[in-house]
């Protein structure tokens, strides 16, 4: 039993912080793929772009949680995905629309993303530096230790305080963008305009509103991602690094358009990587006394070390683009 606690610590709840972080950023890259038909690269900036100025405003009223017993970070996070959703949308006006109004091929799209990553990147090093900052400034991270009522069980199942508010986040934003999406307006005309843009716009459905709401909901959705990692964490202006890869696998595992689909992506990857990472032989020792000499447990039976863990969402999306192109949920073919 303490072998499958542990189990659950490593890979039952670290898989699922990890997949809620990459399922909220694959939605945003599915969301932009899906109406604006291409690949943005600079997703991942945005994110750490949100975690920075929940950071900022953080560090300048470091106290605006104390009065309703809440973390910092989660009073200032409305107002950064507000920052985000305008930093998005400034982007889109400045970098994107007028290449869209010359009627440029997708790849030109991808490759002006590329240039807005490296804008982005140089910016937030520029003011952020190049050290990681904890987001909690001037509150303490709690660390929630639950024994189990189970004879011999030693090992109590660990949480912290900003998994909790994951979850918790990552199932209001999944609920309220499935309403969006379902029941508005406008959800329904993003998603007339997914499905064909010329005719959407041919049946009086204004397509600039509908690619502002997207950016906005891209953005809010990044601020959301980056800051629940960097307070899981903590924050560092490389942040996009270590997301852009798993996020995109995410989106093509799920299918690209397929926002639900980027969800289930998302737990996918999250899960492979932990899975990769864990070291199944401590699973095994209650066995080790029965196992022939010749047979002897390696102290370490990880399917890759942790420092090659960026490997796995590689990994998965070759096979995906080589297996089943259109995703889990038959999304849209690179």
């Amino acid at each position: 039993m303490n072998e499958l606690v542990f189990f659950i610590n490593n890979v039952v709840i670290a898989g699922s912080v990890a997949g809620s972080i990459y399922a909220i950023g694959a939605v945003g890259v599915t969301l932009i793929f899906s109406i604006m038909r291409f690949a943005h690269f600079a997703h991942g900036d945005m994110m750490t772009f949100g975690a920075f100025m929940v950071l900022l405003l953080t560090t300048l009223f470091p106290q605006a949680g104390a009065a309703i017993g809440v973390p910092t970070p989660l009073i200032m996070l409305p107002l950064a995905m507000a920052l985000t959703a305008l930093l998005a949308v400034g982007i889109d006006r400045t970098f994107y629309k007028p290449l869209r109004a010359h009627g440029v091929k997708p790849i030109v799209m991808v490759i002006a993303s590329l240039g807005v990553t490296l804008m982005l990147q140089g910016l937030i090093r520029l003011f952020a530096g190049t050290g990681g900052e904890s987001l909690y400034v001037d509150d303490r991270k709690e660390i929630f230790r639950i024994p189990l009522p189970i004879e011999g069980v030693r090992v109590p199942v660990v949480i912290t305080e900003p998994q909790l508010y994951l979850f918790a986040l990552t199932l209001i934003s999944v609920v309220a963008l499935h309403f969006f999406l379902s029941r508005s307006r406008l959800g329904k005309a993003m998603r007339a305009m997914s499905d064909n843009p010329s005719l959407a716009q041919a049946s009086g459905i204004n397509t600039n509103t509908i690619v502002a709401v997207t950016w906005v909901l891209a953005g809010g959705l990044a601020a959301i991602a980056g800051t629940l990692l960097s307070l899981d964490v903590t924050f560092k202006p490389d942040l996009s690094f270590f997301l852009l890869l798993p996020i995109f696998a995410a989106a093509i595992v799920g299918g690209v358009g397929h926002p639900y689909g980027a969800i289930a992506g998302g737990f996918v990857v999250g899960f492979a990587e932990t899975l990769a990472v864990f070291n199944w032989g401590i699973l095994l020792r209650p066995f080790r006394d029965s196992l022939p000499e010749w047979l002897a447990l390696p102290g370490n039976l990880a399917f890759v070390g942790t420092e090659y863990k960026i490997v796995v969402p590689f990994f998965i999306l070759v096979a995906i683009l080589v297996w089943r192109p259109t995703g889990i949920f038959k999304g849209k073919v690179i």
